[in-house]
């Protein structure tokens, strides 16, 4: 679904009702991201995706860039199915989820901090503060224990992966390329 459109319905939800996103995806108001397969229900966690992300990686070095482009592409409000169209017949050996799963998690913890995050951010806009961790994760083989343990610190991401779209950044840029951040 559309950015756009995933957060105008998630604006207009009633507080503790679920909608259901995906066949296993419930939201509910006060934005609680919940993960539902057959009878059991649980509340995924940003490192899901980013873990995910980074096994997926260390699996298939080869679609890196390609992955990078399609997260991107989720953070820059495209549609995560239709994103994650040319991954989709990948093999991957070591993952937690489906791609699918994965890419509208991903689309709906950007919502959820666009919507939601209202304290002051050294990131502008705010949601880059995950999308700079969602590029480390899939750019950096970086031990994977170290990379959550900045995360759970609440460390920010590198700024390789934000400066030139932070607007706070002195190294702001507009206009920059497809993938700017990988060296």
């Amino acid at each position: 679904m559309k950015y756009n459109k995933m957060f105008e319905i998630v604006k207009e939800l009633e507080f503790d009702n679920e909608f259901v996103v995906k066949k296993i995806n419930d939201i509910n108001k006060n934005f609680q991201i919940f993960l539902r397969n057959q009878d059991r229900h649980f509340r995924p966690n940003h490192l899901r995706v980013l873990i995910d992300l980074n096994l997926r990686v260390r699996s298939r070095p080869d679609l890196k860039k390609e992955m990078a482009k399609v997260f991107d592409n989720i953070y820059y409000k495209k549609d995560p199915d239709q994103e994650i169209q040319s991954l989709l017949e990948q093999e991957f050996e070591h993952f937690l989820n489906p791609l699918e799963i994965i890419a509208n998690l991903s689309q709906l913890f950007i919502i959820e901090q666009d919507y939601c995050y209202n304290k002051e951010s050294n990131f502008k806009p705010s949601i880059l503060f995950y999308q700079g961790w969602v590029r480390q994760f899939i750019d950096n083989l970086k031990e994977i224990d170290n990379l959550t343990m900045s995360v759970c610190n609440r460390q920010p991401p590198r700024v390789q992966y934000t400066k030139k779209e932070n607007k706070k950044h002195k190294s702001f840029q507009e206009d920059l390329d497809s993938l700017w951040y990988l060296k």
